[in-house]
């Protein structure tokens, strides 16, 4: 009889208790499916770790160790401290370390996301990356396989994880019929499917603030940078520099999100045809309202309507 492959789920403090059973029952149920077609199917084992665990260095060696979501907050450097070096002691006997939304931060903790791609909840990405700037955050992605290490971005994506986890562990077949068992989409998500980035706000430059706020209600108007630059009274080279370093972006990105924001809200609740939208959020060409809309969400206006609608319209 083969050894079992075991998987270890890291119940820090604030852990999920939904993913935390959630990803024991995802991969036992994939051990049965497997075992009903090999009649030798390779044997998983879900070990649960608590903080009061990783003292003991010596614990079994595990194939995978998960880091689960909170919905308590992110794990600070001090809930981190006890646990890294169990971390590490995992990785370096050659545990493949994985995260799901908060868990992203623990994971960072360990220095080992340090100079490599990383994803966790897009509403926690401002907040991360000021921890961890040597991180390679994109929080458009759902899932970031990076070698020996795999991230995933909302508090739900514990399944997208799994899935993949299940796939590379007992094949494709498997993940397809546990997907088909659970009911939910085998692949294909992305996280910028569901965020609703947030404008930074707090920055402390007022000139762009009034801008900011102009364009709350001006987003659907003809609006140049000139017109930016004059509202917030400054030269239009100075105005460029500090709206990037306000906001994080350009003027003309973030008027596009702005013009997006407002269009998915659009085709999630009214009845209004696309064309009609993009003539409401400031897109004359409807064509460019489409290319810019799939290029900041990842969907095309029609895909995302089928997908979010609530048929109120």
């Amino acid at each position: 009889m083969p050894e079992p492959t075991h998987i270890g789920i890291l119940e820090y403090p604030g852990a999920q208790r939904a993913a935390v059973h959630g990803l024991t029952d995802l991969f036992e149920t994939a051990a049965r499916l497997q075992a009903q077609t090999l009649a030798e199917a390779p044997r998983l084992a879900v070990m649960h770790y608590a903080p009061e665990d990783c003292r003991e260095q010596a614990a079994d060696p595990v194939a995978v160790l998960i880091l689960p979501p909170s919905l308590v907050g992110t794990p600070t450097p001090r809930d981190a401290v006890p646990l890294v070096p169990w971390i590490l002691a995992q990785h370096r006997r050659g545990a493949r370390i994985c995260s799901v939304c908060a868990g992203a931060f623990l994971l960072a903790e360990t220095g080992l996301l340090n100079e490599r791609a990383a994803t966790t909840h897009w509403a926690l990405a401002d907040t991360f990356a000021q921890r961890f700037p040597r991180v390679r955050l994109d929080v458009a992605k759902l899932l970031i396989e990076d070698g020996d290490l795999l991230t995933a971005g909302g508090v739900m994506a514990w399944i997208d994880l799994g899935l993949r986890l299940i796939e590379g562990l007992m094949g494709p077949e498997v993940m397809l019929a546990t997907a088909r068992m659970f009911l939910v989409d085998p692949a294909g998500r992305e996280q910028r499917f569901y965020s609703s980035p947030t404008p930074r706000l707090g920055h402390g430059d007022r000139a762009i603030l009034a801008v900011q706020q102009w364009l709350q209600s001006h987003y659907a108007a003809a609006i140049s940078v000139a017109a930016m630059a004059r509202t917030a009274g400054l030269g239009e080279r100075t105005f460029l520099r500090r709206f990037r370093r306000a906001t994080g972006q350009t003027p003309t990105s973030y008027l596009q999100q702005q013009r997006v924001i407002r269009a998915r809200e659009l085709l999630e609740l009214s009845g209004h045809s696309i064309d009609e939208i993009a003539w409401r959020v400031g897109y004359a060409d409807p064509s460019a309202f489409r290319k810019i809309f799939q290029r900041i969400v990842g969907l095309s206006p029609g895909a995302y309507r089928q997908r979010f609608s609530t048929g109120r319209g």
